[in-house]
């Protein structure tokens, strides 16, 4: 596949979901809000260990995508968007699984990692924000400016990366050191490192979508008793939703 496939396949799907064609995607938040539109999605959070970044499987009336995530948060929003194009766009597998590396893999993955790409950095928004950082056209990118870019379109270090040496905006020699001491390069500019790192262990198992909806639903409906309403949300990570949050007393209306 070529770049203008891959960005007509990422505009189509920004507007499937209500978003124009250049701003950034808070992506979770944004597939949570269009469980009916984005094929009854429910999003999976698991620590799957160092070498896959997700997962997803298909169904007839529902999809399930599990993010990995002991990855840092960067991370996981390139691989939910990846795992898209797969329930969208890859019609020979029901199944898929995704090994950590951007750019790796057969046809199909790398497909799927340039359409994460362009559906999370739009080429014209790229370009804006390039020219933005540059103190001048014929500058070289600095670590500075990646860190500005990557915290701009809220993506982690390697996916950042991977795009600026599709767009030819650095060569593997000067991307090779930027892969280095990625966290403290952002906390030098002042920027909060959590785009870098995984969430913290309580919250790295949790599910969200349609299959919590389905839950409270059957309960409404009477098809399920209190328990078997609560114990479908303990199998999915939801002690939140059974005991409450330790926080919810002091909780404020802002």
């Amino acid at each position: 596949m070529n770049e203008v496939d891959s960005w007509k396949r990422a505009v189509w799907l920004r507007k499937q979901l209500g978003e124009d064609t250049s701003s950034r995607i808070d992506i979770f938040p944004l597939i949570v809000a269009n469980i009916e539109r984005s094929k009854h999605f429910t999003m999976v959070f698991y620590p799957m260990g160092d070498r896959l970044s997700g997962m997803c499987v298909k169904g007839t009336g529902s999809t399930v995508i599990a993010i990995n995530s002991a990855m840092s948060v960067g991370r996981q929003h390139f691989s939910m968007a990846h795992e898209l194009f797969h329930v969208y766009f890859d019609d020979n597998l029901s199944t898929a699984i995704c090994s950590q590396k951007i750019g790796g893999g057969n046809e199909v993955e790398r497909e799927a990692d340039q359409f994460a790409s362009y559906f999370l950095v739009p080429p014209d928004a790229l370009t804006a924000a390039i020219a933005r950082v540059k103190q001048k056209v014929d500058d070289k990118l600095t670590v500075g400016n990646v860190v500005e870019l990557e915290q701009y379109f809220w993506v982690s270090r390697q996916a950042m990366l991977f795009r600026l040496l599709e767009e030819n905006e650095l060569t593997s020699q000067e991307a090779e050191p930027m892969r280095r001491g990625v966290i403290n390069s952002a906390r030098n500019l002042g920027y909060d490192d959590s785009l870098y790192k995984p969430l913290p262990l309580e919250k790295q198992h949790a599910t969200y979508g349609y299959y919590i909806q389905q839950a409270e639903e059957s309960l409404k409906e009477g098809l399920i008793s209190n328990g078997k309403y609560e114990e479908l949300l303990l199998e999915a990570f939801r002690s939140d939703l059974v005991y409450g949050e330790a926080s919810e007393g002091s909780e404020s209306v802002d």
